[in-house]
């Protein structure tokens, strides 16, 4: 921990005169706190006009708890997407939420289990409220040390259409772009083509996209023109089972 708080320390070594000034002078203010320097965090790269913030994950999340509004599921089972989203949506909707590795989350609304995304331990259409959210990329990479499969989205993808009900509601979200290319062991980056051919068989009800080169556009209602230009956008699919 010493090295990683130097080692950010030297990157910005040109700011370290103004944090000492600060430093000195709210422990002359001070005095009640015990203000050690061995206890010092430098913050320097947020001294910024304008928050940052990780654009794919606040804006799908976003539009993913709005659709669970509209929908309004009775209950609402979560593949390993987001845990953060699961606490927040899990407020005002029941959601089982399962991961490779299972969260420990004391929450009211919300219950955690194991699951292996490509061997999903429930019935045939049994689930009418469903979502996989960031995660289908990854599948088969070794990543996360999983086995290599070149296909493993594809396997993932059938498995999640196996499990959802007809006239249930697939929540899909995946990485977005104008052309499709893989960033091995990391993720897949889908174009809009790649992903709809995945998912075949489904209802498309709407789709969301973040185009990163328009200054993280989110279009909601968006359309292959909202695409264009994008290397590594955010796509956001609601699905729908046809009834039988």
């Amino acid at each position: 921990m010493f090295f990683n708080k130097l080692s950010y320390i030297l990157r910005y070594v040109g700011k370290l005169p103004v944090f000492f000034h600060e430093y000195y002078k709210f422990k002359k203010g001070a005095p009640e706190w015990r203000c050690r320097l061995i206890d010092v965090l430098p913050i320097f790269h947020e001294r910024t006009a304008v928050m940052s913030f990780d654009s794919h994950y606040v804006y799908h999340t976003g539009w993913a708890a709005r659709i669970l509004r509209e929908i309004s599921p009775e209950r609402h089972v979560d593949i390993s997407s987001s845990i953060m989203f699961n606490a927040i949506a899990s407020s005002f909707v029941p959601i089982n939420h399962y991961d490779y590795r299972a969260p420990i989350l004391s929450l009211d609304g919300i219950e955690c289990g194991n699951q292996d995304l490509l061997n999903l331990q429930f019935e045939n259409s049994s689930i009418i409220s469903l979502s996989c959210m960031h995660v289908i990329e990854h599948v088969g990479l070794g990543r996360y040390g999983d086995p290599i499969n070149p296909h493993g989205d594809i396997e993932a993808a059938k498995e999640l259409m196996r499990v959802l009900a007809p006239g249930g509601h697939l929540i899909i979200v995946v990485p977005l772009a104008e052309r499709a290319r893989i960033r091995f062991n990391g993720h897949r980056i889908y174009d809009l083509n790649r992903l709809l051919s995945i998912f075949e068989g489904l209802e498309l009800k709407e789709f969301a996209f973040l185009n990163e080169k328009r200054n993280n556009k989110f279009t909601r209602h968006a359309s292959i023109d909202d695409i264009v230009g994008s290397h590594y956008g955010c796509g956001c699919f609601l699905f729908k089972m046809p009834l039988l």
